[in-house]
């Protein structure tokens, strides 16, 4: 008997998932999603590895500006999010 490899703990794990749809069963299908994912190696966090790299944080980084979102900033954020919602 030969040990499983990736794609065949992928393909059960999908397996899984299309039970939970054809049962209308959310929970397991997310536990299966979640088990994919840890398959993958998606539930570590990424690293930056470039040379003399710094901490980065809020999401000006995401955006493409180097500055970290301010407190005054997240209010703003937050206020704009209520006004909309």
């Amino acid at each position: 008997m030969r040990l499983p490899d990736l794609n065949d703990l992928m393909q059960d794990l999908q397996l899984a998932k299309q039970m939970a749809i054809d049962d209308h069963n959310p929970n397991a299908l997310v536990v299966a999603t979640i088990a994919q994912a840890k398959l993958l190696g998606l539930d570590k966090p990424i690293k930056d590895v470039t040379p003399n790299s710094e901490v980065k944080a809020g999401l000006g980084h995401f955006y493409g500006r180097p500055e970290p979102l301010t407190p005054e900033v997240a209010l703003a954020i937050s206020k704009r999010l209520e006004d909309e919602y």
